[in-house]
């Protein structure tokens, strides 16, 4: 009996429902550096036996471990992550330029790339006197909570700033955050007058940052350079002086480097 167009379409969901419960299994692993069945079937409110068979066929393919505390994530996504990070065009060049960057402040330097909306960690170092506040590589959080996410913002294309701006939640990420379209609206205004642009605890309480946007040949943005510390060190003169002219520096010789790579 051939297969009728409700039958496939009922197929589909099942399919897509399968998908995102296996990677609801693999996210809680992640937040939760590894978890029991029993924690992950409460958690998600899934049988366990459900749950189980995830587990299973992720444990076969290398993407989780069993061990006497639980399940974990496994190395194999260590190999998916290396590729998609090195897929990013130049990253040898952020790289370098991050960690020259934090040597040179003593701080915390990282460069941020847009992803489905957040601003994700891609490169990071931590300088001689820098805080070790940051949630790694990989993570992502809000661009409007972020110097360098706003920096990222400034250089789209009004059709896709205000595209982005209006799938945005604005949910704060501390006291601090900017939850208002319009008063982000005006702080990209003014960080694209100055060339760059400033976190006042709006992603972390006690530090501050500055970031400046990283472009590529074609004027198209890539990503975002920043530096980040105690909001005690970050101040003044240097915060507001220093460390963006040292920055736009940075970018210069950046997209310089990745234009002629």
């Amino acid at each position: 009996m051939n297969e009728t167009r409700s039958d496939a379409a009922e197929g589909d969901v099942d399919t897509v429902r399968t998908a995102e419960t296996l990677f609801d299994v693999v996210q809680r692993l992640t937040e939760n550096d590894g978890a029991t069945l029993a924690e992950l079937a409460e958690e998600l409110d899934y049988a366990k036996s459900t749950v189980h068979r995830h587990l299973q066929t992720l444990e076969q393919l290398g993407y989780v471990v069993q061990r006497d505390d639980g399940y974990h994530v496994g190395l194999r996504f260590l190999e998916v992550g290396v590729t998609a990070r090195s897929s990013f065009r130049g990253y040898d060049l952020v790289r370098q330029k991050v960690e020259e960057i934090a040597e040179a402040t003593g701080e915390r330097a990282q460069f941020f790339v847009e992803e489905h909306g957040k601003a994700v960690y891609l490169a990071r170092a931590a300088g001689d006197q820098a805080v070790r506040t940051d949630p790694g590589l990989g993570s992502r959080i809000p661009l409007y909570a972020a110097s360098a996410g706003k920096a990222i913002l400034a250089e789209l294309p009004e059709p896709e700033l205000f595209d982005m701006l209006e799938r945005m939640s604005f949910e704060p990420v501390t006291d601090h955050t900017i939850t208002d379209p319009d008063d982000l609206r005006a702080e990209i205004e003014a960080g694209r007058e100055r060339g760059y642009f400033f976190n006042r605890e709006e992603s972390l309480r006690g530090t501050h940052a500055v970031g400046v946007a990283i472009c590529g040949p074609d004027g198209e943005v890539i990503g975002g350079l920043s530096v980040t510390g105690p909001s005690h060190r970050l101040t003044g003169e240097r915060f507001e002086s220093e460390l963006p002219d040292l920055l736009l520096g940075a970018a210069n010789e950046l997209e310089l480097n990745i234009a002629h790579s």
